[in-house]
Formats: structure tokens, C-alpha cells, sequence
């Protein structure tokens, strides 16, 4: 029993050092990137529903772990996205709210540069991908985030999902939400979530890139022009006036 409580310690002592060694790592990276004056990202996305708990667990997660991210890492900006554990988004209502409420309270007392990830449901070409990324959009806009990084349709795990016309709609809401009030930038998130949140039971798979664009000339194809001139008017009927 000797010998195996010892062979128990030595693999315990072994697992410690090889995670101190990739703690290293990662810290003389960052020594190297801050001497040679380098932009540093800090990303990090909290899971909702995972072990930080539910929307005021996961809201207080993320305003920590995005301090964290400039003092202990020296970060230029941050880079966050909170995650539904079911549904595996960050457009669900309630990542929404963390979302929102993390960035709001870091921007109201600080003048750190915050930035968000985009990960919606459906795929391209899909009025709902078009939806989603436009409500996060307008909430990353209402709570002071200053970047948006999007959007990696169908929840960023397919080959050949993302194309241009999701960036499209997340600036274009972004640059229209930007000055409105917050109280109505909130009736029209609550408008436009009620449209699509039914559909991560089975969100609409959408089409490749290849499938949505001209690969010679990288325009969007008819179909999907049109789908994204529907989407518009559903936006403007939830009370944003996007013009483009």
C-alpha cells in the first residue's frame, strides 16, 4: 500500500508540475508580447447554467474574470461571450442579460475597451441567423461594449458557416442602435428575441458559404440578398430604424 500511495503522489506531483509548466508558458508569452508591445487579447466566455450558476452568478463571473483579464494579463482589450450550456449560443436571452449587464457595469466604471463574441443557432442565408446577430448587436451597443467580433453562424462549429452578410447585420444594427435609449433598445430586443428563441430546439441549418455566395466574385447571392432585405423589415417592425 506503500508503493502505490507512493505511485498516487508521484502522478499527482506529476499532473501538478506539467500544469505549472503550461502555466509558464502562458505567462512568458505574455512577458514576450508586453516587452515587444504587442496588442493583447484576453478572451473568455462564461457558461451560463455551468458551474458559475445562473444569470447574477454568471453576470458577477464575468465583470471578475474581465478585470482579471487587464490586471493579471496586462490585456489591451477583452474579449468575452457568455455561452447558454443547452443551447450552446450566446444570442439566448438570458447570455443576452449577462452579457449586458457585465459590460454595463465594467463600462460605467471604468474605461476598459470591451469586446464580444458572436455565436447564434442558425446557419446563413436564414432570417433567424440574421435575427440573432442582430439582437446581440443592439445589446452589445446599449451596455458600451466598444468591438463586436461576429458572427460565427451555426453556433461556429460547421465548415464553410460564416460569411460576410452576418458581419453586415451586426455593424449595421450596431451603428443604428448606437444613441438610442436604452429603455427602448430593451423593447426591441424583447421584440426580437420573441421571434427566434422557439428556434433552438431545431434552428434552421442554413447554407455554406460556397452555397450563399459567388466564390468568384465573393458577392452574396440573390436568395440570400433577399433573405437579409426580409430581415430588415422585421428589425425595423421591432423598432430599429436600420436603413442598410
Amino acid at each position: 500500500m506503500t508503493n502505490a500511495g507512493h505511485r498516487i503522489t508521484d502522478a499527482h506531483e506529476c499532473s501538478q508540475l506539467n500544469e505549472m509548466k503550461i502555466d509558464m508558458t502562458g505567462l512568458n508569452m505574455l512577458s514576450g508580447w508586453t516587452t515587444n508591445g504587442d496588442t493583447i487579447m484576453i478572451e473568455q466566455m462564461p457558461i451560463f447554467g455551468g458551474y458559475t450558476g445562473g444569470l447574477e452568478e454568471t453576470a458577477i463571473s464575468d465583470v471578475a474574470t474581465t478585470l482579471g483579464s487587464f490586471a493579471l494579463f496586462s490585456g489591451n482589450f477583452h474579449l468575452d461571450g457568455p455561452i447558454h450550456i443547452r443551447w450552446n449560443v450566446t444570442t439566448s436571452k438570458e447570455t443576452l442579460q449577462v452579457a449586458a449587464h457585465a459590460a454595463a457595469a465594467v463600462d460605467a466604471n471604468t474605461d476598459l475597451l470591451l469586446a464580444n463574441q458572436y455565436y447564434p443557432a442558425a446557419g446563413p442565408c436564414t432570417e433567424m441567423c440574421l435575427l440573432e446577430t442582430a439582437n446581440q448587436a443592439i445589446t452589445d451597443t446599449g451596455s458600451g461594449r466598444e468591438l463586436l467580433s461576429g458572427s460565427a453562424a451555426a453556433k461556429g462549429v460547421v465548415k464553410d458557416k460564416t460569411t460576410g452578410m452576418e458581419a453586415r447585420v451586426m455593424g449595421e444594427a450596431a451603428r443604428t442602435a448606437a444613441g438610442m435609449k436604452v429603455s427602448d433598445l430593451n423593447e426591441t430586443i424583447g421584440q426580437i428575441l420573441a421571434l427566434y428563441e422557439k428556434g433552438f430546439v431545431s434552428p434552421p441549418e442554413g447554407k455554406t458559404f460556397q452555397e450563399c455566395y459567388n466564390v468568384r466574385t465573393v458577392k452574396p447571392t440573390q436568395e440570400y440578398l433577399e433573405v437579409y432585405d426580409k430581415a430588415l423589415g422585421v428589425l425595423r417592425d421591432c423598432g430599429l430604424p436600420i436603413k442598410h
